[in-house]
């Protein structure tokens, strides 16, 4: 590609950081702007609900890359910007103070934004979200001895907040409208573990409730209702109930949009100009030969280097396993791969009851594993889903032989 290409990404998070950093590392020579609604430059969003609130991490430690790197690879940052619109037309991204930056490439990072609670008394000072850093650094600075926090929704993220939480001595209720927590993202045998730990901790569940509305005095949260009629006292809220792609952009200028943008393997958009990354991007999975929005910080990594591989000429990154992690008071978890349509569940149970790994089958192949506190269960787990190892089911049934050893002999 000429050095006289100029490049622009829009958002300026996991996914934008990581691009600007693989396209100066692949050899692009040309102009790249990056800009991020936010003040903070690009930084890792995990510790948020972990380190981040319980102030292990600091704030050098979050930043993907310190300030001087976008100086020495002269990448231009427009931080606490907004973009207002694209002009395919013209090829023209236009911010909100009116100014319209050229592109040649337009890579679009825009992620996904918290859904929303549907209910009276959402806007009550108290009720928090955690999809950035200012975001978080409102929860923290509430995260106090003497709150009493409610989290609506049982998913990673609301459990993750909840073990910060709990170190931090705060008390906690988890409120989940589902039979179980982490009921569309996890097996039964995870989400049994889970709420043990939790409880042991000090969690206290409330399951197949739904909010009917917040209540609070002077403008300020007090209560939850539940529709069946009960209350729960609380001067704190997180609600954790899902996340919406911020394909606004796109789809406002014409680029097909379907639960996100949708790309091609080299996340391509629709217009041949503009690619699409992270968690805004709708991308085909080829290990499961579908299409899927993932919302993991190796799907950025991955794409990011699609796009850079793309616009360089860099060799091109093979197909990767998806993988998630979440750490949960003393607790491990990594998945491997996703439990798409399974039809059979084998668990492996460690040499301690807080050590087991849990793999999906469709018919004899995997699809995915969860580990927790079992990593090797977990590299083994993705190196087969990607190769489409044959395994023998019997061995892997039999906890007392070891997961290298369980591979088919025909």
């Amino acid at each position: 590609m000429s050095a006289q290409k100029n490049i622009v990404v829009i958002g300026a998070g996991h996914a934008g950081g990581n691009v600007v950093a693989f396209l100066r590392q692949y050899g692009f020579a040309g102009s790249i702007t990056l800009i991020g609604e936010e003040q903070a430059l690009p930084y890792h969003r995990p510790p948020l609900s972990k380190g981040w609130l319980k102030g292990e991490t600091t704030p050098a430690q979050l930043l993907l890359k310190p300030e001087q790197f976008y100086t020495d690879q002269n990448i231009t940052t427009l931080l606490n910007t907004e973009v207002c619109s694209i002009d395919r037309t013209t090829k023209e991204v236009v911010l909100g103070s009116d100014e319209r930056l050229p592109y040649d490439h337009l890579i679009i990072a825009t992620g996904a934004g918290a859904r929303r609670l549907p209910a009276q008394g959402h806007d009550l000072d108290g009720v928090c979200y955690l999809r950035d850093l200012s975001q978080a650094n409102v929860l923290k600075e509430r995260l106090l001895p003497d709150a009493r926090l409610v989290i609506i929704g049982a998913g990673y993220i609301g459990l993750e907040v909840a073990a910060s939480a709990r170190l931090l001595g705060v008390q906690v209720t988890v409120i989940e409208r589902e039979e179980r927590l982490l009921a569309r993202v996890a097996s039964q045998a995870l989400s049994e573990f889970y709420q043990r730990a939790h409880e042991e901790h000090g969690v206290e569940f409330i399951l197949q409730a739904d909010i009917d509305f917040l209540l609070g005095v002077n403008g300020a949260l007090t209560a939850v209702r539940l529709q069946d009629g009960r209350e729960i006292s609380c001067n704190l809220a997180l609600v954790g109930i899902g996340a919406i792609p911020n394909d606004q952009l796109a789809s406002a200028a014409g680029i097909e949009c379907n639960n996100g943008i949708v790309v091609d393997e080299t996340a391509c958009s629709s217009d041949p100009s503009i690619f699409a990354i992270g968690d805004v991007s709708n991308r085909p999975l080829p290990v499961y030969d579908c299409r899927f929005r993932l919302e993991n910080i190796s799907n950025t990594l991955e794409q990011a280097k699609q796009v850079a591989s793309t616009l360089t000429g860099f060799k091109f990154p093979p197909a990767e396993v998806p993988w998630f992690w979440s750490d949960q008071y003393e607790h491990k978890l990594q998945i491997a791969g996703l439990a798409l349509d399974p039809d059979q569940q084998i668990v492996r149970q460690g040499d301690e009851p807080h050590r087991f790994a849990v793999y999906h089958f469709k018919g004899d192949r995997l699809l995915a594993v969860e580990a927790v506190n079992m990593p090797a269960e977990f590299m083994y787990g993705k190196k087969w889903i990607a190769n489409n190892t044959a395994l023998d089911l019997k061995k892997l049934q039999d906890s007392s032989i070891a997961a290298k050893a369980c591979l088919s002999d025909s």
